[in-house]
């Protein structure tokens, strides 16, 4: 015992403390072949995670200049078992595919202060269910970026001008348009956000993203985007609030345009510039995608004539 007899006598007792608490996650697949298939690309997608502002997004922290440690993602190659670990503080989660049948997501507490929660044992339930939302935050946000495909009348619904049922004329979000590019990307900061985001935040990292000052993005259009984003059905109001709540379809169009505007687009403009050609492999890949569009293209003339 660490107090002496006399130190008893004198009333002093000792108490248990926390000091790592570990909280997983294993979902195993009935395929694993997909399973591990799945968890590549997750390893691809999510490379940015570690990224300050995505990070809070995961343990609902704030993280400012100030804030001690490291924000970081690592892939970690371990023989042929990859595995992903993201930090915030003292916290770590690690993800890997185990004995190549199972997606394993684990989440361990070093220091439960850095969650401003208290180290003494009555605080281990709370703890286990902070490790457990993490472990759901940080899956969502994975399942979002692996399912955003959309039918065509989808895609309409957004890039063209639509009239709501009670007549309110919204105008269309034209994709690869830099300022809605920039809205649709901000977006994504705030997915798992579960109080919302209002006008001065998300024009915060509108501006950002379009690499210009504040006050070169006004509040009036800000307030114009807000108004289309919410009758095109990507944003819902929260009643008697000024806070707004990204919508599932909202989720999938805003991963879809940026996915598409990064990789295909932008790729596929920077082959045009003579004076800085893309790498073998890309070019070739760039090619085997515009000769798998022609083979859709010709089998839905096929579909039409038939």
């Amino acid at each position: 015992m660490p107090l002496t007899e006399n130190d008893r006598h004198s009333g002093y007792r000792h108490r248990l403390s926390v000091w790592q608490v570990e909280t997983s996650r294993t979902q195993v697949f009935s395929e694993p072949v997909r399973g591990r298939e799945f968890f590549e690309e997750v390893i691809r997608e999510n490379l940015d995670l570690g990224r300050p502002d995505r990070i809070q997004l995961v343990f609902e922290r704030r993280v400012r200049k100030d804030t001690p440690g490291l924000m970081r993602t690592r892939v970690i190659q371990e023989g042929v078992v990859p595995s992903l670990h993201l930090q915030y503080k003292s916290c770590h989660i690690k993800q890997y595919f185990k004995e190549g049948r199972a997606l394993r997501t684990e989440t361990t507490i070093n220091d439960p202060t850095d969650l401003r929660v208290g180290k003494d044992i009555s605080n281990l339930g709370y703890l286990q269910q902070i490790g457990r939302e993490v472990n759901r935050r940080l899956l969502d946000v994975q399942r979002v970026s692996q399912d955003c495909t959309l039918s065509k009348d989808s895609v309409d619904r957004v890039v063209q001008p639509t009239i709501t049922a009670d007549g309110q004329r919204a105008l269309g979000l034209k994709f690869g348009d830099t300022r809605v590019m920039a809205l649709l990307a901000a977006l994504l900061l705030f997915l798992h956000l579960t109080s919302g985001l209002t006008h001065q935040t998300l024009r915060q990292q509108v501006a950002a993203y379009l690499g210009v000052d504040l006050s070169a993005y006004k509040p009036s259009q800000m307030t114009h985007d807000l108004r289309r984003l919410r009758l095109k059905g990507i944003l819902w109001r929260v009643p008697k609030t000024h806070r707004y709540l990204i919508t599932p379809y909202g989720y999938k169009v805003a991963l879809l345009f940026t996915k598409l505007n990064a990789r295909v687009f932008r790729t596929t403009f920077a082959s045009f510039d003579a004076k800085e050609p893309i790498p073998r492999p890309l070019a070739d890949a760039l090619q085997e995608v515009a000769h798998q569009l022609d083979a859709i293209i010709d089998y839905a003339k096929l579909q039409e004539a038939a």
